[in-house]
């Protein structure tokens, strides 16, 4: 489940994130630039995602 959901979660990322970034821009570097920031975000936003998982696990038992 935790597989098909990562599968998606990346389909969705590249698709309504990382394709309209890309195509923003002309010149490779910018466009290099613009994956490499929301990677960075994609992967700030996944670790919100863990920490808050997380405290619920710890504060609930």
């Amino acid at each position: 489940m935790a597989g098909c959901a990562a599968v998606f979660g990346l389909a969705l990322y590249a698709g309504l994130i990382l394709v309209p970034a890309w195509n923003s821009y002309s010149r490779l570097w910018q466009r290099l630039a613009a994956s490499v920031l929301s990677l960075y975000v994609l992967i700030l936003l996944v670790g919100i995602g863990v920490v808050g998982a997380l405290a619920i696990i710890y504060f609930w038992g």
